[in-house]
């Protein structure tokens, strides 16, 4: 932080549950491929990167300057990096800080977060495109990488190559044979795409085939997710928190917690009532009409 004119950001890269089960584990590999690849080179080629909310480290004037933070969309993490980015602020990446993070581990949650992860940079980039295009103290190389790789290339256009390809158009050769498609576009480039995604994470280079089909399947809600965002339409303004284990066993316990001092409560007011009842005499005999007479 000795540059005045640079702003710091530290990888989440100590993943407490990525062994949970198999869901994370493929997490894992995505988000290794995603900070190892994408943000150190991003970081390292055109001090650029989109700031994903965890282990980072802001300058106060670098976020007063670029307006702080808005609401617009359910990415303000990011659309702050990108204002940022543009007022001429560089960012630093450290593959060396560790910092613990958690995982969704079921298959809601993942979905409900890819919803957010897939729409949001796709609405971000519908309202920010003018404002990239012209400003003016950044360079057109930079301009270059935030509209066609960091956005069109890597939020937008992956998810809707990825299903229209794996989902629509290979399946279709099945059932119609007139349709061919190479071999070096069938299997060599999805072969070096796959692998490339692996570097990042080694240990679960027999999990590849997993990947893929998971992959594959959320390609559809991310494809989704985009073109909801891009077309702004009823759910691209959506927030809903991802349930984790971690917070859900907190929830749990405090449900447990409160359960349980509810119970006391009412024992508590059982126990004085009965102990009330034998301290107290006995209520006298009412007096008959016949014998006040007498």
């Amino acid at each position: 932080l000795a540059d005045s004119n640079r702003n710091c950001h530290g990888r989440d890269k100590h993943i407490v549950n990525a062994d949970e089960c198999l869901m994370t584990r493929m997490q894992e590999m995505s988000l290794d491929y995603h900070f190892k690849v994408e943000q150190e080179v991003s970081s390292s080629v055109c001090a650029f990167f989109g700031f994903n909310g965890t282990a980072g480290v802001w300058r106060i004037s670098a976020v007063n300057e670029a307006g702080g933070w808005k609401d617009r969309t359910t990415v303000e993490d990011m659309d702050l990096a990108i204002r940022a980015s543009l007022k001429g602020w560089k960012f630093v990446y450290l593959g060396d800080v560790q910092v613990k993070s958690e995982l969704p581990s079921t298959f809601k949650a993942f979905r409900f977060q890819q919803h957010r992860w897939s729409c949001g940079p796709a609405n971000l980039f519908r309202k920010m495109l003018v404002e990239i295009v012209t400003n003016k103290k950044v360079t057109i190389w930079k301009k270059f990488h935030v509209i066609y790789n960091f956005f069109l290339v890597r939020k937008i256009v992956a998810h809707i190559v990825t299903f229209t390809f794996y989902c629509i158009i290979i399946p279709t050769t099945i059932f119609v044979p007139e349709v061919h498609i190479p071999k070096w576009g069938c299997v060599y480039i999805p072969t070096i795409i796959t692998l490339l995604n692996s570097v990042g994470t080694p240990r679960s280079f027999h999990l590849l085939f997993f990947w893929i089909l998971f992959e594959n399947v959320m390609s559809l809600h991310r494809t989704k997710a985009t073109l909801i965002g891009l077309l702004e339409a009823g759910r691209a303004n959506e927030w809903v928190v991802t349930e984790k284990l971690g917070s859900a066993m907190k929830m749990k316990s405090a449900n447990k917690a409160s359960a349980r001092k509810s119970f006391m409560r009412m024992w508590e007011r059982y126990s004085t009532n009965k102990t009330t009842a034998h301290i107290l005499p006995p209520f006298p005999p009412r007096l008959s009409v016949t014998n006040f007479q007498r």
